[in-house]
C-alpha cells in the first residue's frame, strides 16, 4: 500500500515539474518573442543602428513626398497637353489659343513652349511692321523661334525632372546603409557574446535581429525610390518627345508666314 502511495505521489511530483518546466519554457519563449519584436529591437538597437534607422526613415518619408508630387506633376502635365492639344488644333486661331493659356492652363509645360515660340513671333512679326525695310527671313526670323523653342523645352524638361536624382540616390545608397547598420549591429552581438560566455540562441538572437532590422529599412527604402525612378523617367521620356514633336510641328506652322 506504502509502495502505491509513493509511486503516486511520484507521478504527481513528476507531472507537476513537468507542468513548471512547460510553464519556464513558455515564459521563456513569450519574453524572447517580445523582445524580438520590431518596436524592442528598435529601442533596444545601439546608438548607431538607431541614427542609421533615423537616417533611413528620413530617406523614405523624402522619396515618398517626392513620389506623391511628381505623380501629380506628370498627371496634371499630361492631362492639360491633351486638353491644349485638343484646342490648338481644334482650328481656333493661335492668338485665341495664347489668351486662354492663364486661365486653364498655368505653369504648364506644352503650352509655356508654345507660348514661347509664339511671342517670339509675334515680336519678329512687330519689328517687321516697325521697320518695314528688314524683312523677315527663314534663316533670322524661325532660327530665334527655334531658339526660344528650345530654351523654353529646355526649362520645362529640367522643372519636371527636379529632384528625380534624388530617388535615384535613395535608391542606390540606402541598402549600404542599411548594411552598415546590420554590420555594425552584428559586431555589437559578437562582442556580447565574447563578454557574456554565452552562445545560446537566447542570447544571440536579440543581436542578430537588431543587425537585419537595419537591413530591412535599407531594402523599405530603397525599393519604392527605384521602381519610382525608373517609372518617372520612363514618364519624362515620352513627354519630352510628345514636346518636341509639338514644337516641329509648330515650327512647321509658323515656317509658312515666314516671308522668304
Amino acid at each position: 500500500m506504502s509502495a502505491e502511495v509513493n509511486a503516486v505521489q511520484s507521478a504527481a511530483s513528476s507531472l507537476s515539474s513537468t507542468t513548471v518546466a512547460s510553464d519556464a519554457m513558455s515564459v521563456a519563449h513569450s519574453a524572447l518573442a517580445s523582445d524580438l519584436s520590431i518596436i524592442s529591437l528598435i529601442m533596444n538597437a545601439s546608438v548607431v543602428v538607431q541614427l542609421v534607422l533615423l537616417l533611413l526613415l528620413m530617406l523614405s518619408l523624402s522619396s515618398w513626398a517626392i513620389i506623391f508630387n511628381k505623380w501629380r506633376l506628370y498627371s496634371k502635365t499630361r492631362n492639360e497637353a491633351e486638353a491644349f492639344s485638343a484646342a490648338f488644333w481644334g482650328g481656333k486661331d493661335m492668338d485665341t489659343v495664347l489668351a486662354g493659356i492663364p486661365q486653364r492652363y498655368p505653369n504648364s509645360a506644352l503650352p509655356n513652349i508654345f507660348q514661347a515660340g509664339y511671342r517670339e513671333f509675334m515680336r519678329s512679326r512687330r519689328d517687321a511692321v516697325e521697320k518695314p525695310g528688314d524683312k523677315i527671313t527663314a534663316g533670322g526670323g524661325l532660327e530665334g523661334i527655334r531658339r526660344a523653342l528650345d530654351a523654353a523645352l529646355s526649362r520645362e524638361m529640367e522643372r519636371m525632372a527636379r529632384h528625380l536624382a534624388f530617388l535615384a540616390t535613395v535608391g542606390s545608397t540606402s541598402p549600404f546603409i542599411g548594411l552598415f547598420g546590420t554590420v555594425w549591429g552584428i559586431m555589437n552581438a559578437f562582442q556580447n557574446i565574447a563578454l557574456t560566455k554565452n552562445t545560446s540562441l537566447a542570447a544571440v538572437a536579440p543581436g542578430i535581429a537588431e543587425a537585419l532590422v537595419a537591413t530591412a529599412f535599407g531594402l523599405l527604402a530603397a525599393i519604392p525610390a527605384v521602381v519610382a525612378y525608373n517609372k518617372f523617367t520612363s514618364d519624362l521620356k515620352r513627354m519630352a518627345g510628345n514636346m518636341e514633336q509639338f514644337s516641329s510641328e509648330f515650327l512647321n506652322i509658323i515656317s509658312r508666314h515666314i516671308k522668304h
